[in-house]
């Protein structure tokens, strides 16, 4: 099962995705006819892919792809539908075929980069993630940036991954991600406090995941407070029964 941080992290590199859907739709020689309907079945299958009907999105897709296969976000697209349903082959060579036919489209670099770090490919997905929180044609740099931070807490870089997540908080002080990063780094680091104070931030502008109510809870224990850890493990078990967080709490309870 993933952890809520990364479907988190995924849903908003998403939505990185569907803003980049009016740019330029191809490089190729294809008619702007072919283009215009390439396009819509573009929208339409990021549109069910975020509905969860996952097998419409891949037809629309696929059509798109047929109309336009010089569409780099088609291959963003249908690279990020099949990372969804863990076919990694395949997103990894739609990813990488987009970002040859675009090198310097951001939403490309955001989603490959993400995706390197995940499988392990740290370094590569370092340098993409890095270029494209660095250039001023990013508008919205902390979703990199974010993810630059999650590719660092997995090389064992806790500072550097915090150094990455309060840039991107500093460009954006509202961005759920990297506060739920920032609650669970400061409740490694032992400063349960901030991730109490993290939290807070968290909860203005999203609502609870399993990962933010499991770090609340041990924060809590932490502190000696068992009467709100308590409210939030009870919160855990109810909203989440089948995460691991909730399983990790079952099992401790035995």
């Amino acid at each position: 099962m993933q952890p809520e941080s990364s479907k988190a992290i995924k849903f908003f590199s998403l939505i990185l995705l569907t803003s980049a859907l009016t740019a330029c739709a191809g490089i190729g020689g294809k008619s702007e006819k072919a283009k215009e309907s390439a396009d819509v079945h573009l929208q339409l299958g990021v549109r069910y892919m975020s509905m969860n009907k996952l097998e419409l999105a891949r037809e629309n897709l696929l059509m798109a792809l047929k109309k336009d296969s010089d569409n780099v976000k088609v291959h963003n697209a249908l690279a990020f539908l099949y990372e969804k349903i863990n076919m990694y082959d395949e997103a990894n060579d739609h990813y990488e075929t987009g970002l040859k036919l675009a090198p310097d489209d951001l939403s490309a670099q955001n989603n490959y980069g993400r995706f390197l770090c995940e499988r392990g490919k740290h370094e590569e997905g370092v340098a993409l993630l890095t270029q494209a929180a660095s250039t001023p044609l990013n508008d919205r740099p902390w979703m990199a940036l974010t993810n630059l931070g999650r590719c660092h807490v997995g090389m064992g870089q806790p500072q550097q991954a915090e150094t990455n997540f309060r840039h991107a908080l500093d460009t954006n002080a509202a961005y759920a991600p990297a506060l739920l990063e920032m609650q669970k780094l400061s409740y490694k680091k032992g400063d349960y406090w901030a991730a109490k104070g993290y939290l807070q931030r968290y909860l203005a502008v999203a609502p609870h995941t399993a990962e933010t109510l499991w770090y609340a809870m041990q924060a809590e224990r932490a502190l000696g407070n068992q009467e709100p850890a308590e409210e939030y493990r009870q919160q855990l078990l109810e909203k989440f029964p089948l995460s691991d967080e909730a399983k990790k709490t079952q099992h401790a309870q035995r």
